[in-house]
């Protein structure tokens, strides 16, 4: 049964163009091809990120904030009361007015007692703003790494120039060593982010975060089996531009450099216009659409591919708009980004500008009905706590 369903998953005429079939990426004459077996280099690349962000966080991160004088808020803990505490991690963290009655009477306690005890546990789940500093320097750290990394990968390749190179001998493309190494420290980074989830900071999102990266792991391996190595390294480099400047505003921003996170912020919102809105849709979404069908007629993998492509475009599209709002506010009422990016709007940025950043095959991930009514969940949530 199962050996049925995988034999029609990966049928060759869905995903292969022509009369191709997968005999012919098999290693040979010297030409090795991206195989399911190559991606197993990636749990041994997420053991040593996780090694390698435990020393920056501790070597640079927190000194770093230590010499900025970042502190933890001072928070007065909850009282110990274990039938709120049952409640609180077995049914909600806000009750309604009706289980605040109910509460009091099995406690003794009144209404006010009861909803500053929630108040207060509540307040020692946020996380702290030294944490929050260390992962956005991380992280910051990371993609500047990934994207020169990926500029030193690319820089040489012809088909940076001529985008119908991307297309030149599909699917019969060999595979380099860079992009190779450009992948696997992509894929290793996100499952270190995986694996990390049980000590990082517990957000909202929490669920989303976990959907998020295990969507996103298996679809860099998808576009990895298929062979969409080449355009998918182009968009992976044309997205990461745009997220160091994001997180290197999060870090200024946690560190009261609000000048300095209000500039960073203005140069985001320029690059990720002209990378997410002019480069990606009129160069990058034209070479998948237009140059496929002067090689071969069109497939199921070729329609499937470009309609993600468009989903993704939509996106950038709607945090275009986000982005043009928050600049709106902050240079016609002259309030700073210091307000208007508070820690809920950038849990926001979190959940969906990363959402969508890393990899060609995201859409498929937003595509899933599951991931996109999450992600929509969680913006509504937040954006509602950021109103009030």
């Amino acid at each position: 049964m199962l050996q049925t369903v995988g034999e029609w998953i990966w049928w060759d005429r869905l995903w292969l163009p022509g009369n191709l079939s997968w005999s012919a990426l098999e290693d040979k004459e010297g030409r090795v091809y991206a195989k399911v077996s190559h991606l197993y280099a990636s749990l041994p690349c997420a053991l040593c990120l996780l090694v390698v962000r435990y020393l920056f966080e501790r070597y640079f991160a927190t000194p770093l904030a230590n010499l900025w004088g970042i502190r933890d808020k001072i928070r007065l803990p909850a009282e110990q009361n274990p039938i709120l505490e049952k409640y609180f991690c077995s049914q909600t963290r806000v009750p309604p007015q009706a289980d605040v009655w109910s509460l009091c009477k099995k406690t003794g306690w009144p209404e006010r007692r009861v909803q500053v005890w929630f108040r207060r546990r509540r307040n020692q789940e946020r996380p702290g703003l030294r944490k929050r500093f260390s992962e956005a320097s991380w992280r910051c750290a990371f993609y500047l790494f990934a994207f020169f990394g990926g500029i030193l990968a690319l820089y040489d390749k012809p088909w940076v120039y001529n985008l119908r190179e991307v297309w030149a001998g599909f699917p019969k493309q060999s595979l380099l060593p860079s992009q190779y190494w450009y992948y696997m420290l992509e894929m290793g980074f996100y499952l270190s982010l995986v694996f990390s989830l049980t000590f990082d900071v517990k957000r909202k999102d929490f669920k989303e975060q976990v959907i998020h990266h295990m969507a996103t792991l298996t679809l860099l391996s998808f576009s990895w089996i298929s062979n969409f190595v080449r355009i998918g390294t182009l968009v992976m480099v044309v997205h990461d531009s745009s997220d160091i400047l994001l997180e290197g505003a999060k870090v200024f921003n946690y560190a009261t450099w609000h000048q300095t996170a209000n500039g960073i912020f203005v140069v985001f919102a320029v690059v990720f216009m002209v990378t997410r809105l002019i480069i990606f849709p009129f160069w990058l979404i034209h070479c998948t659409w237009v140059y496929p069908l002067e090689l071969y007629p069109a497939f199921f993998g070729y329609y499937f591919f470009n309609v993600m492509l468009l989903v993704l475009q939509l996106l950038h599209l709607y945090w275009a708009a986000l982005i043009l709002r928050m600049v709106y506010k902050f240079i016609f009422t002259q309030v700073g980004l210091q307000m208007s990016l508070c820690p809920c709007m950038w849990d926001v940025w979190e959940c969906g500008v990363c959402f969508i950043s890393v990899s060609v095959v995201y859409p498929l991930c937003l595509f899933s009905s599951c991931s996109w009514k999450a992600m929509i969940g969680v913006i509504k949530r937040k954006m509602t706590v950021t109103h009030r």
